[in-house]
């Protein structure tokens, strides 16, 4: 029990704060796990659910006593969503992964997260979505934001509104990586516009720090994806 105690409450300070370790840790498996999702191999998913896991302990402050303090219920919550829609989107890619097995063109299942895949070993291609799709995402995202707010004001979240925006497209991009939407970067983006600042007002350092990190990530993201989709496209017309 004193072990896991102190492996729970390790913390780093910084400029006179008190971090976490389990954050910086939690947040380097969602990072590992971001760019596994860029390069579209299998194993993105379940080294995501560590991350989760680690993280789901660190925004509920109060509970944990972490020294911000704090319960970010979105956030927390966003872990578990993560965490099933994950299970989904390792499903999703692992069956791409198996029939690429059966026919060689498509996968290569031997490729691990820090490996550069061939066009043609990939787990997911990537496409846009379509137009209904893209309006189901916008009313999803405008019903599901006013809906989580409400639910995390009531439970008394600390910044509901943009806890519930945060949850909500989390919960929206997480899906769109797994259909192989090239959108959910662009929903990636709008989460850390409005993460930044929630997060740095809490006390959440490591966590801010990595959604800067993020956002210029998720711009790398979108135009790999976005290059990976045209060549595709291009080798279709030919």
């Amino acid at each position: 029990m004193n072990l896991l105690d102190t492996l729970l409450n390790a913390t780093l300070v910084i400029g006179g704060y008190p971090i976490l370790w389990r954050e910086i840790i939690g947040n380097g498996f969602g990072l590992a796990s971001a760019i596994g999702g860029m390069r579209r191999v299998v194993w993105a998913w379940p080294v995501g659910i560590i991350g989760n896991i680690i993280l789901f302990t660190v925004f509920l402050g109060g509970v944990f006593h972490t020294p911000q303090n704090l319960d970010l219920y979105g956030q927390a919550g966003r872990q578990i969503m993560f965490l099933i829609v994950s299970v989904y989107g390792w499903w999703q890619w692992s069956k791409a992964r198996n029939a690429g097995i059966r026919e060689p063109q498509e996968t290569d299942p031997s490729r691990s997260i820090v490996t550069e895949p061939h066009d043609d070993a990939a787990a997911v291609q990537p496409h846009w979505a379509t137009t209904r799709q893209r309006i189901g995402l916008v009313v999803a995202a405008l019903a599901g934001t006013i809906v989580f707010a409400m639910i995390f004001d009531a439970l008394g979240s600390w910044g509901p509104w943009a806890d519930a925006w945060i949850f909500t497209g989390s919960m929206l991009a997480t899906y769109g990586m797994a259909r192989g939407w090239t959108e959910f970067w662009l929903i990636w983006i709008g989460v850390d516009i409005v993460g930044v600042p929630l997060l740095l007002t809490a006390g959440y350092y490591p966590s801010a720090v990595l959604y800067i990190v993020y956002g210029s990530f998720v711009l790398w993201g979108f135009f790999v994806w976005l290059k990976v989709q045209r060549t595709e496209a291009s080798k279709a017309e030919a």
